[in-house]
């Protein structure tokens, strides 16, 4: 007999655990099993809630954009000024939920597969458009248009480099340091724009 409500933690539980999975690989070289055992399911169940790998693997990444729209809606929310809300789409792109290692390790992974996969393709482009348009808006406030779009993609280039540096690096992640680079730049580009 199924449990009442157990639904929604269990695909939860079975997203998080593909996310560990994925950092402790550094691959989507994962088995439905491992996954499974991790979140202290069954195969079956994990296949009763996704279906195949792919599925759930697609149910992760959607995840993980969500989890990063959520806290950047909260912290634009807060952001009073265009430089405001440019910090706070720095400050959540390094933020523990989303710079922390087995993140890090499942977008690298997520960018690797999207080579091969068009969903993925097309998840990626999602997320790169979101970032893309969050930092425009803000710097059109800021600078005339075609300094805003270049400085948006500097800033967009930046945030996915120290990702991929991040995902190679052995020890904790140093959200601070990340932050302070990007930072940097911008205040460079909004300086020399006068």
């Amino acid at each position: 007999m199924p449990k009442i409500g157990m639904e929604p933690l269990r695909r939860r539980a079975l997203i998080d655990a593909t996310v560990a999975a994925i950092g402790e690989h550094g691959s989507l070289d994962v088995t439905m099993s491992q996954i499974a055992g991790r979140a202290g399911v069954s195969s079956a169940l994990a296949h009763h809630y996704f279906g195949a790998k792919d599925d759930l693997l697609r149910a992760t990444m959607r995840s993980l954009l969500a989890d990063l729209g959520h806290e950047l809606r909260a912290a634009l929310a807060r952001a009073e000024t265009p430089r405001e809300r440019l910090s706070a789409i720095i400050a959540v792109n390094f933020s523990a939920p989303q710079f922390g290692e087995e993140v890090v390790a499942a977008w690298l992974a997520f960018y690797v597969e999207a080579q091969r996969s068009p969903e993925m393709r097309r998840l990626l482009a999602i997320y790169a458009r979101r970032l893309h348009s969050n930092l425009t808006d803000a710097l059109l406030r800021l600078l005339p248009r075609r300094e805003a779009l270049h400085v948006a993609e500097g800033i967009a280039a930046l945030i996915d480099g120290l990702y991929i540096r991040r995902a190679l690096k052995n020890g904790a992640p140093d959200p601070a340091s990340a932050i302070a680079l990007v930072e940097d730049y911008v205040s460079l580009n909004l300086a020399r724009a006068g």
